[in-house]
């Protein structure tokens, strides 16, 4: 019996080591946080910047080092040989970067890439041998013929926003404010202005341009590479803020000019300098009131330029066309809106004809429309109960005009032609999801970087017609893909609709896990972000789907729905929510929440919600105007008063704070502050320059005035995307844990 149990005792001690090898092999293979946010990419190499050359050679992108996903370098696909390489390694050419300048910081957390070091922008010469990128505070010209990058500047200053002149004769970039120019050839520099220091920049594009219309850049070359157009911005009006950044190691104090809702803007002048001579002239908006200058674009003979005036309310745009020589403009054609116009980059110029293309919203939906410089219509291209989402190409000789829609349904993006003279619309990508496009300027070929809520971005090359040529990154999540030890777990996505008070259809995703049980209850989190600019219910491989699919193995489901005020569906479903942001969409979102309960397999009692930026602020408005219908909810870098807001975007939205002051109050989450009853996480970057500190501090006073409990992470220096790697995993990491402590049973 003695042996017996001696042998039961070893089987035993065997089937143990055995249990614990596998258990720790598959505790490897666990999703994790940190995994999702160490190196190499999980989603696989994902190309930035998809540029085709202008001969049409090769394909050049971005891309982060295996070891430092955050780490850019400039790559090319040949197209000749099939070939992918590494043009210029970032840290061959530098191996220490240095501090980046506050402007060049500012231009980086307005573009969203502040997490980005090494080669993050460049330009292609229009011969196509050479490309122009900047790094660490210089300007590089990179020659295809050598295989090797010259340094175009050299100073202790910090050189942003280099670009080459059509004709590659020079090097433009900003110093200091001001506005420079080299001539390759000789190395000559010369300041094409020199009154840039306090309040006064040129060249350079002012806060809210960058942050809300989506320009970051402030001059432009003419095609004939003799002038430059450029901005004169000038902040002394701009109400001087002292804002505090709260380091890990001391506290500073920033001096920010902020244009808050309701207060006074930069004063914006556009001048015009000949290269050459240095001679400057003013070009003059004529206009009642404030306006901004959202869009300048020179026509293909370079005697004349066209200037996008919007009106401050944003409820007018005009395009005016100037002629150079005299200064005078033209008006061509006005766009008019009772609620707000949203900007567009759709103007195409012609080369053959004294025509142009433009996009405009009139129909309910935007769609393309041809006009002549005399401001004719000369016919609508393109229209529907869908959106143009933008305009790609325009082939002359070919007769097409190329663009991006939702055609297919709002939640996917294709490729689609229509030709110039009138007539049907082709569809050109066929696989279902989302297509983001880059095509060369003749539009003879494409690049089109794929994904769906399974599949990472696929990049491929493809002639006009949609034949693919080649594979760029096929990124097939299996073999040793990264993804590809985690894709059995990976959850699907159901969507559907429901209806909005006012009739409107509300569409939604759910992500569930993959050994789903609809007899079981499930806890949710809602998450949200529900802001006009953004569209979140997509069949697209998302900026957060990782973390999606690591609560879903936590056991939860993930809802998303897209309110009222989301773009891409149509303008009658946006203009809802004009002077009553946090209401209708709040009412939407909260619809979203009676749908879930509804469903047998959702545990109605356990249900958070979480969102960021604007998504922090309707988590708030949820929370606190239906008090008791979520268990839980996470509010990330929160707007909580639109008066501390920006003017172009709050305006746009709500009107004047001194007119439109009821809806500001009930767009106010501190209006219903003292309703909150349910567990809240706040979380804010303490050196925030967008959605500033400020609004989380006063909402901790007055939950604190009244006696509310909260919980409440806050990270020195975060700004407002709190970028970083160990910084991300924190921040996951406690929201997964609030989480945790109130969904889970």
């Amino acid at each position: 019996m003695g042996v017996v149990c001696l042998r039961t005792l070893s089987l035993w001690l065997l089937v143990t080591v055995l249990f614990a090898a596998v258990s720790q092999n598959a505790a490897a293979e666990a999703l994790t946080l940190e995994r999702i946010f160490a190196s190499p990419a999980l989603e696989g190499a994902q190309p930035r910047s998809l540029e085709i050359a202008p001969d049409g050679s090769r394909v050049t992108f971005l891309r982060g080092k295996d070891e430092d996903r955050d780490r850019l370098d400039l790559w090319e696909f040949n197209l000749a040989d099939r070939a992918t390489r590494v043009l210029v390694d970032s840290a061959a050419l530098l191996t220490e970067e240095g501090e980046l300048s506050d402007e060049e910081k500012a231009r980086r957390e307005r573009q969203r890439i502040a997490q980005f070091s090494g080669i993050v922008d460049y330009q292609w010469t229009k011969d196509a041998s050479a490309l122009l990128f900047p790094l660490g505070g210089d300007v590089y010209l990179y020659t295809l013929a050598a295989g090797e990058a010259r340094q175009v500047t050299e100073t202790k200053a910090f050189e942003t926003d280099p670009k080459l002149s059509p004709g590659g004769r020079y090097v433009s970039f900003i110093r200091d404010r001001d506005l420079f120019v080299v001539e390759l050839s000789s190395g000559s520099e010369t300041a094409l202005t020199d009154d840039g220091e306090g309040t006064v920049s040129n060249g350079m594009a002012e806060f809210v341009a960058q942050e809300e219309m989506d320009r970051d850049t402030g001059y432009w070359w003419s095609p004939d590479e003799r002038h430059i157009a450029y901005l004169r911005v000038d902040n002394a009006a701009v109400p001087l803020e002292q804002r505090y950044e709260v380091l890990g190691s001391e506290i500073l104090v920033r001096e920010q000019r902020y244009p808050a809702a309701g207060t006074n803007n930069a004063a914006v002048s556009l001048f015009v300098v000949d290269v050459e001579s240095g001679v400057t002239r003013e070009l003059r908006i004529s206009g009642d009131g404030d306006f901004y200058l959202p869009r300048v674009t020179w026509l293909p003979n370079g005697r004349q330029i066209a200037v996008q005036r919007q009106s401050r309310d944003q409820q007018e745009l005009v395009l005016l066309v100037f002629d150079i020589a005299t200064g005078e403009p033209h008006e061509v054609l006005a766009e008019h809106a009772e609620t707000f116009i949203n900007l567009h980059d759709d103007l195409r110029f012609l080369e053959e004809s004294e025509q142009f293309l433009w996009s405009s919203e009139r129909s309910g939906f935007r769609h393309l429309y041809l006009y002549g410089l005399d401001g004719a219509e000369v016919r609508q291209l393109t229209g529907g109960d869908w959106e143009v989402t933008e305009l790609e190409a325009v082939d002359e000789a070919g007769g097409w005009v190329y663009f991006t829609g939702t055609r297919e349904g709002p939640g996917q993006r294709h490729l689609y032609r229509v030709p110039l003279a009138g007539g049907d619309v082709q569809r050109l990508t066929r696989r279902t999801g989302t297509h983001d496009v880059q095509m060369a300027e003749s539009g003879s070929a494409y690049v089109d970087s794929f994904s769906s809520r399974r599949q990472p971005t696929q990049v491929s090359v493809h002639d006009a017609g949609g034949e693919r040529l080649a594979w760029l990154s096929e990124n097939a999540v299996s073999g040793d893909h990264p993804y590809a030890p985690y894709l059995a777990e990976h959850g699907d996505t159901v969507r559907g609709t429901l209806s909005a008070q006012d009739g409107h259809t509300l569409h939604w995703q759910l992500m569930r896990p993959t050994d789903f049980d609809t007899g079981l209850r499930y806890p949710v989190i809602v998450f949200v972000y529900g802001g006009p600019t953004l569209q979140l219910v997509t069949d697209s491989w998302g900026r957060r789907t990782l973390v999606e699919q690591f609560w879903v193995r936590q056991g939860y489901l993930v809802f998303t729905l897209d309110n009222r005020g989301v773009q891409h569906y149509g303008k009658a479903f946006q203009e809802p929510v004009y002077k009553r942001l946090g209401v209708v969409d709040t009412e939407d979102q909260l619809r979203g929440v009676e749908w879930l309960k509804q469903q047998g397999y959702v545990d109605g009692e356990r249900i958070g919600v979480f969102g960021w930026s604007y998504g922090g602020y309707l988590t708030l408005m949820a929370m606190m105007q239906s008090p008791g219908t979520f268990a839980a909810g996470v509010a990330v870098a929160p707007v909580t008063d639109w008066a501390l807001y920006d003017t172009h975007y709050t305006e746009r939205y709500m009107g004047a704070p001194q007119a439109d002051a009821e809806a500001y109050r009930l767009g106010d989450v501190l209006t219903y502050a003292g309703q909150l009853s349910d567990p809240l996480l706040l979380v804010h970057g303490m050196a925030d320059d967008n959605v500033l500190f400020t609004h989380t501090t006063r909402l901790m006073e007055s939950l604190q005035q009244a006696a509310i409990p909260f919980e409440l992470m806050t990270y020195p220096g975060g700004k407002h995307s709190l970028v970083g790697e160990h910084i991300r995993v924190h921040v996951y990491r406690t929201i997964t844990d609030f989480f945790n402590r109130h969904l889970q049973p």
